[in-house]
């Protein structure tokens, strides 16, 4: 009796599990739970760069340099829109230090430029452009500062600190907090990252902070669009800083498949060649056919992609860059026009007659965690299974692609887990 009670009982007891899931390991919280399911968003790198064609200023640029004469912020915001996209978040103060709006904790801003006599504010307009077409803004504020007499002093933490305390303030909600680790000067300062996040949580409790190490949201270990097949949303961070006390790319990359914190990817990546406009690139903007290898990679391996529109000399976003968009977001609505099924909860999907599926959407409740470590696609071929695709880990979203293939079934097995798996989306195109 003894030797079918225990069969029985581990079905049982897996039973039970699937009807009450147990969480597994580090969690999100409720901020970067929404802030995944964003996926897309717009990156604006945006200042005295664009007119200077370089992409790190030295902060000694004659503000009057600054001047979109035709900004237009409610273009950015209908574009991105269009696009897909589901916000945009704006260099508000790069390396140079030149503040988009008037602070009143520099000397290098807009209101020392002759651009609307002194009075431009470019976040306010962005930030209202955003609010009327119902997309969510974001900031980017560079801690290295080329230009405050006060930066690589003590002193200089708090003066920071009250820079993003102004932008918080004057300018939310705002849905991400950007900080660059970067850092090529002479004076390095010791930055105080618990002031800054503070400063952030404060301000903007359901902002997700990214940085190299989070704590929302972590940087990819480059700056190509390119993810690992494996990448954990877990990150250990004990003795590591953003910039150049991060952990290793690879780290990055792929994460902590222990680790103690919920730090899931972000992709940034450029349209164009460099980060801020230029002239020379008007004929080197990705296409829809790079754009989209991009989107696999990063919305299509758990992470979310901030891609890089760099607004042009006249304050607008080029008609490069919103055509690769338009085509961009064509290209999305073309792959995914047709859905051949839903999988049930074996994880099996019904495929009609004369269709061949090229893909496999997959989806955990990352709420409890991410548990899957690998799993297999596999086609029903007359009576037998053949494997057509394989993968390892999934997290909040996994766009798994083969050649397509005559079937009438097609199904996923999770070949390893961490917990009872729960996979919440199977969608086959």
């Amino acid at each position: 009796m003894k030797k079918y009670l225990i069969p029985l009982l581990i079905l049982f007891c897996a039973a039970c599990s699937r009807e009450n899931p147990v969480t597994y390991g580090a969690l999100p919280t409720a901020a970067q739970l929404e802030w995944q399911d964003l996926e897309m968003y717009m990156f604006c790198h945006f200042g005295p760069n664009t007119f200077t064609n370089v992409e790190w200023g030295n902060g000694q640029e004659d503000p009057d340099v600054f001047n979109p004469e035709a900004l237009d912020c409610e273009q950015w915001a209908r574009i991105a829109k269009e696009a897909g996209m589901k916000g945009i978040v704006i260099t508000a103060k790069h390396h140079d230090g030149f503040c988009l709006w008037p602070s009143n904790f520099s000397t290098h801003t807009v209101a020392q430029s002759s651009w609307r006599d002194g009075k431009g504010d470019v976040l306010a307009e962005l930030s209202a452009a955003c609010k009327k077409y119902g997309i969510l803004f974001g900031v980017y504020i560079s801690p290295w500062d080329r230009n405050h007499p006060s930066y690589g002093t003590p002193e200089y933490n708090q003066v920071f600190a009250n820079t993003v305390r102004e932008v918080h303030s004057k300018y939310g909600p705002i849905f991400e907090q950007w900080f660059d680790g970067a850092n090529g000067g002479a004076k390095i300062p010791d930055y105080d990252w618990t002031l800054f996040n503070g400063t952030v949580a404060e301000l903007s409790p359901n902002a997700v902070i990214f940085s190299d190490v989070g704590p929302g949201c972590r940087w990819v270990g480059n700056e190509r669009g390119q993810t690992k097949e494996t990448n954990w949303s877990r990150l250990d961070t004990d003795g590591f800083t953003p910039g150049a006390g991060s952990p290793s790319t690879d780290t990055l990359s792929i994460g902590n498949v222990h680790g103690a914190n919920w730090i899931p990817v972000e992709v940034d990546v450029s349209i164009r060649p460099g980060w801020f406009y230029s002239p020379e690139t008007d004929d080197k903007v990705k296409d829809a056919d790079k754009l989209m290898e991009i989107y696999f990679s990063s919305v299509g391996n758990n992470s979310n992609l901030i891609l890089n529109v760099p607004p042009d000399r006249t304050g607008r976003i080029n008609a490069a860059d919103s055509t690769a968009l338009m085509d961009f977001k064509a290209a999305r609505d073309a792959y995914f026009a047709e859905k051949l099924a839903d999988g049930n909860k074996k994880l099996n999907a019904k495929i009609p007659a004369d269709k061949s599926p090229k893909c496999v959407v997959l989806k955990e409740n990352i709420a409890n965690g991410q548990k899957v470590k690998s799993f297999v696609v596999e086609a029903k071929d007359g009576k037998e299974w053949k494997q057509i695709a394989q993968g390892t880990t999934i997290g909040h979203k996994k766009i798994v692609r083969f050649d397509p293939v005559n079937t009438s079934e097609i199904r996923v097995r999770i070949t390893d887990s961490f917990a009872p798996e729960e996979i919440t989306t199977m969608e086959v195109y």
